[in-house]
């Protein structure tokens, strides 16, 4: 896969760096899981539309929606507060680690984040 996008790199070494985060590739797609359950998606990481990724998110849903790259997830996720961002170049890391962050503490195991607040 290419990776084009200068956020990618740094991104996605967040996600990997999160407690008990794994790699995976359904559907010939970058997922970032906690156990068996996916807390961040990339999709297909050959794009130079910008960095795209589905993620869930509960006290920040607000905010990302009201970003014009910012959308409900599909596939019936928008339900459970998944949105799907396609990230410009100038979005600050700051924010799309957050949304990682968030989105991992909504599905990690409460000792998994409780690992992840004392560190």
């Amino acid at each position: 896969m290419r990776l084009t996008h200068e956020l990618t790199e740094p991104v996605r070494a967040f996600a990997a760096g999160m407690p008990g985060a794994w790699e995976d590739h359904p559907w010939g797609e970058s997922v970032f899981k906690v156990g068996k359950k996916v807390f961040v998606f990339f999709g297909i990481l050959d794009t130079d539309d910008g960095l795209r990724l589905t993620v869930k998110l509960r006290d920040s849903h607000e905010e990302a929606m009201a970003m014009p790259w910012v959308v409900p997830a599909g596939y019936g996720l928008d339900r459970g507060g998944w949105v799907t961002a396609v990230a410009p170049a100038d979005t600050p890391i700051e924010m799309i680690t957050g949304w990682i962050d968030e989105s991992y503490r909504l599905v990690a195991p409460k000792k998994l984040v409780a690992s992840l607040d004392r560190g």
